[in-house]
């Protein structure tokens, strides 16, 4: 029983820790003014672009980071949906 109350914890934070960050799509010309000491991606090598490599998103915790002010944030889940358009999907 006290390994299925670990996992169970184990589970719920996860969820929670996933819940806590928020996501925002920059433009490729952005990605200069980021400053990846306040968002989660650790330099530019890192991001994950779309299809045509126009569109980048950096995720963070807390504080929206001064740079992404007035930009449009996502939750996990909604961030999931946007990732889920043909845009971001890689075609076999």
């Amino acid at each position: 029983m006290v390994f299925l109350q670990t996992a169970q914890h184990k589970a719920y934070k996860t969820y929670h820790n996933m819940n806590n960050k928020k996501y925002t799509i920059i433009t490729k010309d952005e990605v200069a003014s980021v400053d990846f000491s306040q968002v989660l991606e650790t330099s530019a090598n890192t991001l994950r672009y779309n299809n045509d490599g126009t569109k980048t998103f950096v995720k963070f915790e807390g504080n929206t980071p001064s740079f992404l002010d007035g930009k449009t944030q996502y939750t996990n889940d909604e961030m999931l949906t946007e990732l889920g358009k043909s845009e971001w999907i890689i075609e076999d």
